[in-house]
This record gives C-alpha cells, structure tokens and sequence, in this order.
C-alpha cells in the first residue's frame, strides 16, 4: 500500500499524468474505440505516446522520488515505476472504458425488458454492430458509442452515416435495424445521450413480435 501511495502522490505531484505528458487519454480512447486490451494498447503507442515517452515518463518520477522523498522509497525501483505508468495509460483507461460500456449496456437492457446480447467478432466487422436483440428469428442491431461530451457528438453522426451501408446490410440479412446509443458522463455517471433511440428500439421489437 506505502509503494502504491508513494507512485500515485509522485504522479500527481510532478503532474505526470497530465495531458501533456500522457495526452488526452479519454478522448482518445474514445476515437480508438477498442475491442481489447491489445487494440488500445497499439493504438496509444502508435498515435498518442510512444512507449519509450511513457518509459521516460517512468524514469523521470523516478528521479523525483528518490531525490525528493528518499526516506519513503528505499523499496521503488524503475521498473517499479515504469509499470506503474503501464498501467495508468493502458489498463486503467482501459478498464474505465469497458465500464461504461457495460453500464450504458445494464441501463438499456433494463429500460428495454429484454435480453442483449454480445454480437460475433463477425458483426463487428461486417455490420459495425456491437451487441444484439434477438426476436424469434430475427435480430436488432446495437452500437453503444461513448462520447466525451456533447460536443462529439455530431463526430459520432458523421460515422454512423459513414456506417449506413453496413447497417442495411444488417437489416436485409436480419431483418431488424441498427441503432445509435450515444453515452455521456454527467458528473459520476454514464447517461444514455440520445434518449429517443430508446423508443425506437421498442418500436422495433414490437414490429419484429409475431
């Protein structure tokens, strides 16, 4: 525990974790969109920060800990703080990404009264859809899109227009349509953004009911 508060009051203190040194982690990992851990990991290194910045970034504290507090570090060693910034900027982003994910995802399947269900890595692919309603032989379409807040939003209209094609295809092969869920956070919590869609989805599984 002493390890862990000495690396996180470095890290605030000398502001590493700041965007200027990290980059604007949340917003990116927003753009990257990722399906795994992995995906976001080549994402970071290749278009945020390279891995020897974030290595650097991890020399550096340090420094700052054995040089300012070394009466509390005699047990951190550079690896020690090398992975600590591992974690921040991969596992942890990553970790707070999927839970917004699952939370907008618990939200909408309580508002809807039914079952969702993660799509095939094939749906992904093909159809860009996320996750699945499925109606006696015929399915729905969902795509749960974090955004950082309102104002990209209109990004998230502007590929999901990029994305109609696919989405047709969806409808003509499944017979249900695909829908936007936007997520916000407001304050501490996820929020559906596009509160409609809500109502056009139900509109949709009655359609679909025998």
């Amino acid at each position: 525990m002493a390890k862990e508060w000495i690396l996180n009051s470095a890290m605030n203190r000398f502001q590493l974790n700041f965007k200027r040194n990290v980059g604007a982690v949340s917003d990116e990992i927003r753009k990257c969109a990722p399906k795994s851990r992995g995906d976001w990991k080549q994402y970071y290194f290749t278009e945020v920060r390279s891995k020897e910045h974030i290595e650097e970034l991890g020399r550096k504290r340090h420094i700052k800990i054995t040089e300012v507090i070394s009466a509390e570090v005699e047990n951190i060693t550079e690896d020690d703080c090398i992975e600590y910034m591992y974690k921040m900027v991969i596992d942890r982003t990553y970790d707070g990404y999927t839970t917004e994910i699952k939370t907008i995802y618990g939200q909408l399947q309580e508002m809807l009264g039914v079952k969702i269900e993660p799509a095939p890595d094939e749906w992904d692919r093909l159809y860009n859809v996320d996750f699945f309603i499925k109606i006696n032989d015929k399915y729905i379409g969902l795509q749960i899109k974090p955004a950082s807040g309102v104002s990209h939003i209109p990004q998230i209209f502007k590929e999901y227009s990029l994305q109609a094609k696919t989405h047709k295809k969806f409808t003509e092969k499944f017979g249900g349509k695909v829908f936007y869920i936007i997520s916000i956070k407001k304050g501490d919590k996820k929020t559906i953004s596009n509160k409609e869609v809500i109502d056009e989805i139900k509109s949709e599984i009655d359609k679909l009911k025998p």
